[in-house]
């Protein structure tokens, strides 16, 4: 089974990604990890998209479609894509290089959140500056404010998700992703989860849709 996760930033993308990809069995295919993995073994795709990086500039369509081909190649368990494709160039590279393998895309899965509750979630969140970790100071709090549970380092907001910030992210993304929506809605292949419940209905929704393909 291959699935693409959509939805805002902060409408629990990564959250389902991880327990789908465990319940399934799938490989959580997520760019930002990939770019990093080749980042740090320097290879020459890793070496051009730093090259982007480091400019400030967006890695170009074709180059991500370069890397995650390269990265995927070999992959012989199914793939769920986390946040990807961004544009309806990448999706219709997408479908060449699944059609290229003989396979398809089962499940287009939308998280649907609303702006507000996108802005709250994305406003409340802190992340730690030693190990990552990220809290909700509305919803996952840790037990000392501001202070790490895991390994007691401080937390922070992330400039991305200082108020500003937020709502250019999420005028990007509209921006970006309605014409994807109306690509994917017309493919057959599309579902839509109301991402403003709690996780755990979140995935039970999901999970029930692809039961029932």
């Amino acid at each position: 089974m291959n699935i693409i996760l959509l939805g805002n930033p902060g409408s629990g993308k990564g959250t389902q990604a991880k327990v789908l990809s465990q319940k399934f069995g799938l490989f959580h295919v997520s760019t930002g990890d990939i770019f990093r993995e080749e980042l740090s073994k320097k290879t020459p795709l890793g070496q051009e998209v730093a090259g982007y990086l480091s400019a400030g500039r967006l890695v170009p369509d074709k180059l991500v479609l370069e890397v995650l081909k390269s990265r995927l190649a070999k992959e012989t368990r199914g793939l769920l894509f986390d946040g990807f494709p961004r544009t309806v160039e990448q999706a219709e590279g997408l479908d060449a290089w699944f059609d290229s393998r003989k396979a398809a895309i089962d499940a287009v899965i939308f998280i649907n959140v609303s702006e507000t509750e996108v802005a709250k979630r994305l406003g409340d969140r802190r992340t730690c500056e030693g190990c990552g970790k990220i809290y909700n100071i509305g919803t996952q709090p840790p037990q000392k404010p501001d202070v790490c549970d895991a390994c007691g380092k401080k937390l922070l907001t992330r400039d991305d998700d200082k108020p500003g910030v937020i709502l250019k992210r999420l005028q990007v993304y509209k921006d970006q992703t309605e014409p994807l929506l109306a690509y994917y809605r017309a493919s057959g292949s599309f579902y839509e989860a109301d991402g403003g419940q709690a996780p755990e209905s979140v995935t039970a929704k999901i999970v029930a849709m692809l039961n029932g393909k």
